[in-house]
């Protein structure tokens, strides 16, 4: 049964019925919101909270070419973008050269996707392996997750007489002296990710 009280014919010192209830439906009404507001800021955060490397040991094709990463000669990349997955799967997509990783993020960038994180083989971490095969000098791959680094502050070789899986490739190195001392080596030029492009 609904009890209607008049709070006109009241004691003005004594508090209203109404008044506890209009104040007890704001308090609820403020705390839902502030719930709600921390909610949408863990959201956020959670997208904002920088991605980890995979290891790409599992089978996994290059997203460009179709070939198996792991198989292949040179450095291997993973890109993960705030908006915009493979077409077949969650996650990033993955490389098995860095010439198509960078041919990949540009044609992404033009569709206006933006990089989350970007990760490549740092040559610097690993022990890596220079091969001779009928006159061409390959660099071995690496594609366990502790290999890969973030992509935007390596040093790359370009241009050197090292190839990868697709032929002319990138080779990064989160030590300068490292990338240096490979050109002097095996010729090329020292870049940054942000000098980067599709042709290099």
């Amino acid at each position: 049964m609904i009890r209607h009280t008049d709070c006109g014919s009241r004691n003005k010192a004594a508090p209203c019925s109404h008044t506890h209830s209009r104040r007890r439906v704001l308090v609820g009404l403020g705390g839902v919101a502030a719930v709600s507001l921390a909610g949408c800021l863990e959201d956020e955060t959670a997208e904002e909270h920088p991605a980890d490397p995979l290891s790409l040991d599992d089978g996994q094709s290059c997203d460009v070419c179709g070939m198996v990463i792991e198989e292949h000669y040179g450095p291997a990349g993973q890109l993960f973008y705030a908006d915009g997955e493979p077409e077949d799967r969650d996650g990033p997509a993955w490389f098995d050269s860095l010439a198509e990783l960078l041919v990949y993020h540009d044609e992404r960038v033009q569709r206006g996707w933006e990089l989350r994180d970007a990760f490549v083989t740092d040559y610097s971490s690993v022990e890596y392996d220079l091969l001779e095969r009928e006159g061409t000098t390959y660099v071995s791959s690496h594609v366990e997750a502790a290999a890969f680094a973030d992509a935007t502050t390596l040093t790359y070789v370009v241009d050197s007489d090292i190839e990868g899986a697709m032929g002319e490739d990138l080779l990064p190195f989160a030590d300068e002296d490292d990338a240096a001392a490979l050109v002097d080596e095996y010729g090329g030029e020292v870049r940054s990710w942000d000098e980067l492009t599709p042709s290099t």
